[in-house]
């Protein structure tokens, strides 16, 4: 039995259609998003990360990009309007979002933040994001994302 997360439940609660698949996971080892994909039966590429950062006009943004991509930070700062753009220490990731590392989702964080998601991604019929846990992911249109947790879509990837 699967214990559904806030992510899943606002997902719920605004008639979204999505699909949770788990995975095993080792608390302490960081896991790529390669294994992950593995894991759950889907490609690489359709396996997306949540990245938290801190802006000079907004403090907090969220980016949402391909796990196997690297973020390119001045196009998070020209997507969002910020003159420069830093990754949210990692100590801080827990208390702004309410999320750990490895588990943390572009829905259901305490607050909504500005969310910029990869514009690849409409390119794709479903993605997969962390539900909100290690272990779990949510399977999930990115149309369907944008209208759970206003994304704005933008290119972000290097």
């Amino acid at each position: 039995m699967i214990i559904k997360t806030n992510a899943a439940r606002i997902l719920d609660k605004l008639n979204i259609p999505y699909e949770l698949r788990t995975y095993k996971t080792d608390l302490d080892e960081h896991q790529s998003a390669v294994d992950v994909a593995k894991a759950i039966g889907i490609a690489p590429e359709k396996i997306y990360k949540t990245l938290v950062l801190k802006g000079q006009k907004d403090p907090y943004i969220v980016a949402v990009i391909p796990g196997n991509a690297q973020l390119d930070l001045k196009k998070i700062a020209r997507a969002s309007g910020n003159k420069n753009c830093e990754m949210l220490p990692m100590k801080d990731l827990q208390s702004v979002t309410g999320y750990i590392r490895g588990g943390c989702s572009p829905i259901g964080m305490k607050k909504q933040f500005p969310t910029y998601m990869e514009e690849l991604s409409t390119l794709e019929a479903a993605i997969a994001i962390s539900a909100g846990k290690r272990g779990l992911q949510i399977v999930i249109s990115p149309a369907d994302l944008a209208g759970a947790v206003e994304v704005s879509f933008a290119d972000l990837i290097l």
